[in-house]
Protein backbone atom coordinates (compact mmCIF):
# COMPACT_ATOMS: atom_id res chain seq x y z
CA UNK A 1 0.00 0.00 0.00
CA UNK A 2 1.06 3.73 -0.94
CA UNK A 3 -0.44 6.63 1.08
CA UNK A 4 1.06 9.75 0.35
CA UNK A 5 0.14 13.68 1.69
CA UNK A 6 -0.88 16.96 -0.99
CA UNK A 7 0.72 19.99 -2.10
CA UNK A 8 -2.07 22.96 -1.80
CA UNK A 9 -0.86 23.77 -5.30
CA UNK A 10 -3.29 22.95 -8.24
CA UNK A 11 -1.11 23.11 -10.68
CA UNK A 12 0.95 20.40 -9.57
CA UNK A 13 -2.05 18.20 -8.77
CA UNK A 14 -1.62 15.84 -11.55
CA UNK A 15 1.98 15.93 -11.73
CA UNK A 16 3.75 14.61 -8.51
CA UNK A 17 0.95 15.97 -6.52
CA UNK A 18 2.15 13.91 -3.29
CA UNK A 19 5.07 13.43 -1.37
CA UNK A 20 5.89 10.24 -0.14
CA UNK A 21 4.00 8.71 2.86
CA UNK A 22 4.15 10.89 5.79
CA UNK A 23 5.02 14.18 3.47
CA UNK A 24 3.09 17.39 3.60
CA UNK A 25 4.29 21.38 3.33
CA UNK A 26 4.63 22.53 6.56
CA UNK A 27 1.53 24.46 8.03
CA UNK A 28 1.54 28.44 7.21
CA UNK A 29 2.07 30.28 10.02
CA UNK A 30 -1.34 31.20 11.42
CA UNK A 31 -3.89 30.75 13.92
CA UNK A 32 -4.33 27.01 13.28
CA UNK A 33 -2.43 23.96 13.06
CA UNK A 34 -3.24 23.01 9.79
CA UNK A 35 -2.53 24.86 6.37
CA UNK A 36 -4.56 27.26 5.62
CA UNK A 37 -5.52 27.65 1.48
CA UNK A 38 -6.42 30.78 -0.09
CA UNK A 39 -9.95 31.24 -1.36
CA UNK A 40 -10.69 29.55 -4.47
CA UNK A 41 -7.85 27.05 -4.54
CA UNK A 42 -9.63 23.90 -4.07
CA UNK A 43 -13.54 24.25 -4.39
CA UNK A 44 -15.12 20.09 -4.47
CA UNK A 45 -16.92 18.84 -7.28
CA UNK A 46 -20.27 18.44 -7.28
CA UNK A 47 -20.19 14.81 -8.82
CA UNK A 48 -22.60 12.76 -6.76
CA UNK A 49 -21.10 10.02 -4.90
CA UNK A 50 -22.89 7.14 -2.67
CA UNK A 51 -24.56 6.69 0.27
CA UNK A 52 -24.86 3.82 2.51
CA UNK A 53 -28.76 3.59 1.54
CA UNK A 54 -27.95 3.57 -2.16
CA UNK A 55 -28.72 7.19 -2.65
CA UNK A 56 -26.29 10.19 -4.99
CA UNK A 57 -24.50 11.96 -2.58
CA UNK A 58 -22.89 15.48 -3.21
CA UNK A 59 -20.51 16.47 -1.21
CA UNK A 60 -20.89 20.25 -2.75
CA UNK A 61 -24.72 19.91 -2.55
CA UNK A 62 -25.77 17.55 0.08
CA UNK A 63 -23.42 19.09 2.79
CA UNK A 64 -25.24 20.96 5.09
CA UNK A 65 -23.03 21.60 8.15
CA UNK A 66 -20.92 24.91 8.34
CA UNK A 67 -18.06 22.47 8.57
CA UNK A 68 -17.51 19.04 6.86
CA UNK A 69 -14.47 16.91 6.98
CA UNK A 70 -13.29 14.58 4.66
CA UNK A 71 -10.97 12.01 4.65
CA UNK A 72 -10.22 9.68 1.79
CA UNK A 73 -9.12 5.97 2.78
CA UNK A 74 -10.20 2.24 2.48
CA UNK A 75 -11.23 -0.32 4.61
CA UNK A 76 -8.54 -3.04 3.90
CA UNK A 77 -6.02 -0.17 4.77
CA UNK A 78 -3.74 -1.86 7.48
CA UNK A 79 -2.14 1.48 9.13
CA UNK A 80 -3.15 5.55 8.55
CA UNK A 81 -6.40 5.18 7.69
CA UNK A 82 -7.66 3.88 10.71
CA UNK A 83 -4.94 5.98 12.72
CA UNK A 84 -7.01 8.96 10.63
CA UNK A 85 -10.28 7.93 11.38
CA UNK A 86 -9.76 7.31 15.10
CA UNK A 87 -8.11 11.05 15.16
CA UNK A 88 -11.63 12.23 13.72
CA UNK A 89 -13.54 10.38 16.02
CA UNK A 90 -11.45 12.06 19.65
CA UNK A 91 -11.62 14.99 17.94
CA UNK A 92 -15.23 14.91 17.70
CA UNK A 93 -15.40 14.14 21.40
CA UNK A 94 -13.34 17.23 22.31
CA UNK A 95 -16.29 19.42 20.63
CA UNK A 96 -19.26 20.94 23.13
CA UNK A 97 -22.33 20.10 21.66
CA UNK A 98 -23.14 22.97 19.97
CA UNK A 99 -20.24 22.87 17.46
CA UNK A 100 -20.50 19.03 16.75
CA UNK A 101 -23.62 19.86 15.67
CA UNK A 102 -21.76 22.35 13.02
CA UNK A 103 -19.44 19.80 11.63
CA UNK A 104 -20.08 16.70 10.06
CA UNK A 105 -17.38 14.32 9.26
CA UNK A 106 -17.20 12.26 5.81
CA UNK A 107 -15.33 8.88 4.69
CA UNK A 108 -14.30 8.70 1.20
CA UNK A 109 -13.44 4.72 -0.18
CA UNK A 110 -10.65 4.97 -2.54
CA UNK A 111 -11.36 1.09 -3.20
CA UNK A 112 -15.30 0.90 -4.19
CA UNK A 113 -14.61 -2.01 -5.90
CA UNK A 114 -13.98 -3.55 -2.38
CA UNK A 115 -16.00 -1.06 -0.44
CA UNK A 116 -19.58 -0.96 -1.10
CA UNK A 117 -22.48 0.49 0.78
CA UNK A 118 -22.72 -1.65 3.34
CA UNK A 119 -18.91 -1.76 3.85
CA UNK A 120 -18.30 1.68 3.90
CA UNK A 121 -21.13 2.39 6.71
CA UNK A 122 -19.64 -0.52 9.22
CA UNK A 123 -16.56 0.76 8.99
CA UNK A 124 -17.54 4.58 9.14
CA UNK A 125 -19.89 4.23 11.97
CA UNK A 126 -17.37 1.66 13.91
CA UNK A 127 -15.19 5.08 14.92
CA UNK A 128 -18.46 7.14 15.34
CA UNK A 129 -21.92 6.43 14.97
CA UNK A 130 -22.75 10.18 13.18
CA UNK A 131 -19.91 9.43 10.49
CA UNK A 132 -21.09 8.92 6.81
CA UNK A 133 -19.21 6.14 4.67
CA UNK A 134 -19.79 6.91 0.98
CA UNK A 135 -18.63 5.02 -2.48
CA UNK A 136 -19.14 4.93 -6.01
CA UNK A 137 -17.71 4.34 -9.41
CA UNK A 138 -13.91 4.91 -9.24
CA UNK A 139 -13.90 7.70 -11.91
CA UNK A 140 -16.29 9.73 -9.54
CA UNK A 141 -14.33 9.61 -6.86
CA UNK A 142 -11.34 10.14 -8.26
CA UNK A 143 -12.91 13.35 -9.93
CA UNK A 144 -14.24 14.63 -6.60
CA UNK A 145 -11.15 13.80 -4.54
CA UNK A 146 -8.85 15.31 -7.25
CA UNK A 147 -11.16 18.69 -7.17
CA UNK A 148 -9.80 19.20 -3.36
CA UNK A 149 -6.46 18.64 -4.36
CA UNK A 150 -5.96 14.66 -2.91
CA UNK A 151 -4.92 12.25 -5.66
CA UNK A 152 -6.41 8.17 -5.79
CA UNK A 153 -4.81 5.62 -8.05
CA UNK A 154 -5.53 2.05 -7.42
CA UNK A 155 -1.99 0.31 -7.85
CA UNK A 156 -0.86 -2.97 -9.20
CA UNK A 157 -2.13 -6.62 -8.05
CA UNK A 158 -0.06 -7.80 -5.22
CA UNK A 159 1.26 -11.39 -5.00
CA UNK A 160 -1.53 -12.32 -2.43
CA UNK A 161 -4.20 -10.97 -4.72
CA UNK A 162 -5.25 -7.80 -3.49
CA UNK A 163 -3.67 -4.38 -4.73
CA UNK A 164 -2.06 -1.36 -3.50
CA UNK A 165 -4.42 1.78 -3.54
CA UNK A 166 -2.81 5.48 -3.56
CA UNK A 167 -4.21 8.19 -1.96
CA UNK A 168 -3.39 11.28 -0.30
CA UNK A 169 -3.74 11.11 3.50
CA UNK A 170 -4.68 14.47 4.73
CA UNK A 171 -8.18 15.48 5.94
CA UNK A 172 -9.94 18.17 4.16
CA UNK A 173 -12.04 20.99 5.79
CA UNK A 174 -15.12 21.85 3.13
CA UNK A 175 -16.64 25.11 4.33
CA UNK A 176 -20.51 26.30 3.38
CA UNK A 177 -19.07 27.86 -0.10
CA UNK A 178 -17.71 24.23 -1.12
CA UNK A 179 -14.15 25.45 -0.53
CA UNK A 180 -11.23 24.22 1.51
CA UNK A 181 -9.84 26.47 3.92
CA UNK A 182 -7.98 24.41 5.56
CA UNK A 183 -5.98 21.20 5.57
CA UNK A 184 -4.49 18.98 7.83
CA UNK A 185 -1.53 16.26 7.96
CA UNK A 186 -2.28 12.50 8.42
CA UNK A 187 -0.61 13.06 11.60
CA UNK A 188 -2.25 15.64 13.49
CA UNK A 189 -3.45 15.47 17.00
CA UNK A 190 -6.84 15.48 18.24
CA UNK A 191 -6.58 18.41 20.32
CA UNK A 192 -4.82 20.40 17.25
CA UNK A 193 -7.42 19.11 15.05
CA UNK A 194 -10.57 20.17 17.77
CA UNK A 195 -8.75 23.70 18.37
CA UNK A 196 -8.76 24.22 14.68
CA UNK A 197 -12.28 23.36 14.00
CA UNK A 198 -13.36 25.58 16.97
CA UNK A 199 -11.72 28.20 15.49
CA UNK A 200 -13.13 27.88 12.10
CA UNK A 201 -16.50 27.52 13.67
CA UNK A 202 -16.17 30.95 15.19
CA UNK A 203 -14.97 32.25 11.84
CA UNK A 204 -18.00 31.52 10.04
Amino acid sequence: MAERGALPIVGLLLAGILSACGGSPAATPGDVSGTRLDDGTFEVSATPLVDPGGEPYSLADDTEKPLTLVFFGYTHCPDICGQVMATLAGTMTRLDDADREDVDVVFVTTDPQRDDEAVVERYATKFDADFLGLTGDLDDIVEVAQSIGIGVEQGEKLPSGGYDVTHGTQVMALDDDDQVPVYWSHEVSQADLARDVQLLLDEG
